[in-house]
């Protein structure tokens, strides 16, 4: 049984662990694909002008490692609390 320190400590860890994603997340869509677009677009990357690219793949891309990321590091905090599913 987990006493309620470990879950209050459990929790913020989760919720420092998602603001982090999210603001990873709304840095690479909003920063960089709008806000930034006009700066990126002076740089090329494979071809294309990089604000484009990261409007059209690099978000995207981005999201999906901020997936499989979160799983992770969940995996590892389920462990350290001993809350891992069998």
């Amino acid at each position: 049984m987990v006493n309620n320190e470990s879950k209050k400590k459990y929790w913020k860890d989760n919720i420092k662990l998602v603001c982090s994603c999210l603001l990873i997340w709304f840095l690479v869509s909003l920063g960089f694909s709008v806000l930034l677009v006009d700066i990126l677009n002076s740089f090329s990357f494979f071809g294309f002008k990089l604000g484009f690219w990261f409007a059209q793949q690099g978000s995207v891309i981005t999201f999906i490692i901020i997936i499989f990321f979160y799983a992770y590091k969940m995996n590892k905090l389920d462990k350290k609390y001993n809350l891992e599913e069998e």
